[in-house]
């Protein structure tokens, strides 16, 4: 009994100082980057590609195939613009006009800690699927 509560104690403590990167600096270095820099030492350079592929929003330029969700064409899309959105995130305006997601600081720091395996996914998913990073010749 004295261990489940500890245990308890244990989780509790943990969970409550796991706190979420706090954000330094952010720039934008369009219309190709965004860095960002957080408070325990950590900087990330996310190219626009990047981002706008794992964009938290729902999109209608998203293609589901066999209930998987994958974004291509995106190689040479760039940032226009990014608006702070109060004190935990920014919406980035691509010039594909995409602008519904907004990046926490937590989603960021998620993105950049984790870049090269999400990079290596997409490109494997885009090859599964027989898709291209590259944009669709225009008729």
């Amino acid at each position: 009994m004295a261990a489940a509560r500890m245990g308890v104690a244990a989780r509790r403590l943990c969970s409550a100082t796991a706190q979420p990167p706090r954000l330094k600096k952010l720039a934008l270095q369009a219309p190709k980057s965004v860095e960002v820099e957080f408070a325990d030492g950590s900087s990330f350079h996310l190219s626009a590609e990047f981002l706008r592929v794992y964009s938290p929003a729902a999109d209608s330029k998203i293609r589901s195939i066999a209930g998987e969700k994958v974004i291509f064409g995106r190689r040479y899309v760039g940032i226009m613009s990014a608006e702070s959105i109060g004190n935990y995130g920014v919406r980035i305006l691509f010039d594909d006009l995409h602008k519904t997601g907004i990046f926490t600081w937590d989603y960021l720091h998620h993105l950049g800690s984790n870049k090269f395996s999400l990079s290596r996914n997409y490109i494997k998913s885009l090859r599964k699927h027989g898709l291209s990073r590259d944009p669709g010749k225009r008729k």
